[in-house]
Formats: structure tokens, sequence, C-alpha cells
């Protein structure tokens, strides 16, 4: 039994490929802010994650650009790129899911975002990589 590529499967996992260049960049951006501006997020009392702002600042640069290098490498539709793109969304929605109390509606969209782009790949990432 023959597996038909899917025109809509290979555009689902395009997609996934530019939300985690895109999420990439916001995570560096974040990370940036935090990091040259101390006082940039405002620091919630009694969170168990209690970091300085320059903290999460390397965490977000550090992720964002993980995610981003990521994000290129699912072009080739390689099963490596798919699978660390995997792992990649989930640990930057576990980062984000930590965030929430700094900043929650952008924490919350990116959460969404990279679901949406575990369900691409975990989904349709093959389809990218047939001829």
């Amino acid at each position: 039994m023959s597996h038909q590529r899917s025109g809509v499967a290979v555009g689902f996992t395009m997609f996934a490929a530019f939300m985690m260049i895109l999420i990439g960049a916001f995570h560096i951006i974040a990370g940036i802010a935090g990091i040259l501006e101390d006082e940039f997020y405002a620091v919630t009392p009694n969170y168990f994650l209690e970091f300085d702002a320059s903290a999460w600042g390397w965490i977000h640069l550090v992720v964002g650009i993980v995610v981003l290098l990521a994000g290129f490498g699912l072009f080739s539709g390689a099963v490596w790129a798919r699978t660390v793109g995997v792992i990649l969304a989930t640990l930057s929605a576990i980062a984000n899911f930590a965030f929430i109390p700094y900043q929650p509606v952008w924490s919350i969209t990116l959460i969404a975002i990279n679901v949406f782009v575990i369900w691409a790949l975990t989904v349709h990432g093959r389809d990218i990589a047939e001829p």
C-alpha cells in the first residue's frame, strides 16, 4: 500500500517550518529585551520559577536560536529535522508555559503556535520528504 503525497500536508509542513522560524525570532526578540533591559518583565511574587529578567532573556535567546535553525532544517524534510522540530516545539511550549506570569498573552499565543507545529510535523511531516 503506497502513501499518496498530499499537497495540503506539504503545505502544513512548510507552514510549520515558517512558524518555527517565527517562533525562534519571537524568542530571540524576547531574549534580547530581557537581557538589555533588566526591568523589562514584571516580576511575579511567589512564583516557583523566580528568575530575573536577564535569566529569562538568556533562556529565550538560546531557545530562539535553536528553534530558528531547526525551522530552516525542516525545509529539507529530513527525519532528524522533524524530530528535532517536535522536541524543540515541545520545549518552547514548556518554556512559554513557565513564562505565563510575566507575559500571559504572548506566552499563550506561542504555546498555541507550538501545538500547531507539533501537530503538523507529527501528522504531515513525512510528505515533504517524498519525491
